[in-house]
């Protein structure tokens, strides 16, 4: 499974990822939101910084930890213990300090990748992992090539 992760450009995370400081990324919620009991180990990440709407480089899921529901002591306490992994900011810790459920997914051989445009359509605007399956389905470039093709089909 694809999957395409918005990274924090304040706090530098795909630069942080690149050069292998940063080793885990964090996502949690309020229930058992997306990417929860949806990514596992050998999974492709496809890395987007806010901002950019391009994909810029690419990681395999080495490891996923899934928290049940936590309260925040718990959850906090967890960040902690992974902190040396995650390197959150102050505002990234505080972000996912409440959450009551967290998924932990520690990433490897992160790389640079030719950008290339994500089509966002079918994607809830606001979320920040998207489940693509293929990676190849939600290209920007697919859905300008299957237009053409149309095109051409309707012409000729």
């Amino acid at each position: 499974m694809d999957h395409v992760v918005y990274l924090d450009n304040k706090s530098q995370e795909l630069a942080k990822l690149l050069v292998g400081s940063k080793t885990m990324i964090v996502r949690g919620s309020m229930g058992k939101k997306a990417p929860y009991g949806r990514v596992f180990a050998q999974d492709t990440l496809y890395f987007i910084t806010c901002g950019s709407g391009q994909v810029v480089a690419r990681g395999s899921v080495r490891s996923v930890l899934q928290t049940p529901q936590l309260c925040p002591e718990e959850t906090q306490q967890i960040l902690l213990d992974h902190q040396r992994q995650l390197m959150l900011s102050p505002v990234q810790f505080q972000r996912w300090a409440n959450k009551a459920y967290l998924v932990l997914v520690e990433v490897e051989d992160v790389n640079m990748v030719s950008p290339f445009a994500l089509d966002r359509t079918g994607f809830n605007p606001l979320d920040d992992w998207l489940m693509v399956g293929e990676i190849e389905s939600a290209t920007a470039e697919r859905v300008m090539n299957e237009s053409l093709w149309m095109d051409e089909a309707l012409v000729g």
